[in-house]
């Protein structure tokens, strides 16, 4: 088996050869990426019920179990992923600001791509597919270093995409899959400076701190989904229950589900004791504060660590808020930059929470669960950055270009020669 090193090198050479393909190129190979992913399905779901097998011998439960899942749904959602990306505006060669300065000079920023990108992700199988139909788009070769717990998953899925790379004349280490998932391996992967562009992460938060703190390379941290819903006392209590359930209930193991409820002390009395039936009745436990427990007395007690927690489970915090200032001081101290909702009538109130909360992502009157790159236009995404670098939120392929500057000239020097 080749080094760490040495697949490195082979994706930097093959991002040489993606850098080169037309807009027209790349879409026609995500579509067969598709078709083969669907031709494919069997040994996909084949592979993952073994991951399953193994995984759930070892005891484990809950969200990892939900993110590892694959069926038939699932494997047509990677592929019609795949497709969405396909027909994504192109990032690469954009033009994104020309000018010309007072000396003649034109001056443009175009964008380009990254080059080798290293996805280092846990029990995701979607993400071998997902990271890299944007990687390809956005004209970047990728290294995929899954978990173990889904690498039959992860191999069965990248030899279907592999199969439109070679009928495309691309070589397959543009999706290089490593099998070596040692922690050293992962490490040496991160150190390659030479060769690896940017490392992005994508799992629980031992593991974002783990790649960041030995790291070489940029990285993308998105520790952890700590994402508040806050009913506001001009809210239309009917849409605020609906988002509730919505965010807490529809897919409780993904960063995007809500962790917390924040309630005005003025509509508390007529929402609270409404959602705890609502929310119990799908096998929701609550936590809440002293106010929160006086509406609904049987509700558990929350501690300092519940509100800055992401349970990832069909667990959630609440506290009752005496305003709009309230509820921004809490989603300050104990948020994670991830996404956070308020549900208002109130314009002002709309606007005054949009412009204190700095979260990548914020909801008015919409779903939590809404904050995901296919949902926001992006295809797909290949990670969710809460770190102010060049990208902030969901990532899609234009997130994984980078702006040069190209500037046409006519000869001017910028110290003219002295006359002799």
């Amino acid at each position: 088996m080749s080094t760490i090193r040495e697949q490195a090198l082979a994706c930097r050479d093959a991002a040489r050869v993606v850098a080169a393909l037309g807009s027209e190129a790349k879409r026609a190979l995500l579509r067969d990426m598709a078709a083969a992913l669907e031709a494919q399905s069997a040994a996909v779901l084949a592979a993952n019920a073994e991951d399953m097998r193994q995984v759930a011998a070892k005891g484990v439960q809950g969200a990892m179990l939900d993110r590892l899942r694959l069926d038939e749904a699932r494997v047509a959602g990677i592929a019609g992923a795949l497709r969405e990306v396909a027909e994504l505006p192109d990032p690469v060669g954009v033009t994104t600001r020309r000018e010309t300065r007072p000396n003649g000079l034109s001056v443009e920023r175009v964008r380009i791509p990254l080059g080798v990108i290293a996805m280092i992700y846990e029990a995701r199988p979607n993400v071998t597919a997902d990271a890299a139909a944007l990687c390809l788009m956005a004209g970047n070769a990728v290294i995929l270093r899954g978990g173990s717990e889904a690498i039959h998953s992860n191999l069965a899925i990248a030899a279907a995409l592999h199969t439109a790379l070679r009928a495309h004349g691309v070589p397959e280490a543009a999706v290089t899959v490593l099998q070596d998932l040692s922690r050293e391996a992962m490490v040496e992967l991160l150190q390659l400076v030479d060769i690896v562009d940017l490392a992005i992460p994508r799992g629980g938060e031992g593991l974002i701190r783990f790649v960041a703190e030995h790291a070489r390379v940029p990285v993308i941290k998105h520790y952890k989904g700590v994402c508040h819903l806050y009913v506001d006392r001009a809210a239309d209590l009917e849409l605020a229950l609906n988002l509730l359930i919505d965010g807490k209930t529809s897919r409780p193991g993904v960063c995007n589900a809500l962790e917390t409820l924040l309630v005005h002390r003025d509509v508390a009395d007529a929402f609270l004791p409404r959602a705890t039936q609502a929310l119990r009745e799908r096998g929701v436990e609550l936590r809440g504060d002293e106010r929160s427990r006086a509406l609904v007395p049987d509700m558990h007690a929350a501690t300092e660590d519940d509100y800055a927690a992401e349970f990832l489970d069909l667990i959630l915090a609440v506290r009752v808020v005496d305003d709009l200032d309230d509820a921004i001081a809490h989603i300050r101290r104990y948020g994670s930059d991830h996404t956070e909702v308020i549900a208002t009538a109130d314009q002002a109130a709309a606007r005054r929470f949009v412009q204190a909360i700095r979260s990548a992502v914020v909801m008015v009157n919409a779903s939590s669960r809404f904050s995901d790159g296919g949902e926001l236009g992006l295809g797909a995404e290949i990670g969710i950055s809460t770190t102010r670098l060049h990208a902030y939120g969901p990532m899609g392929a234009e997130a994984l270009t980078v702006e040069r500057f190209v500037v046409r000239g006519v000869g001017q020097v910028r110290h003219p020669p002295s006359r002799v």
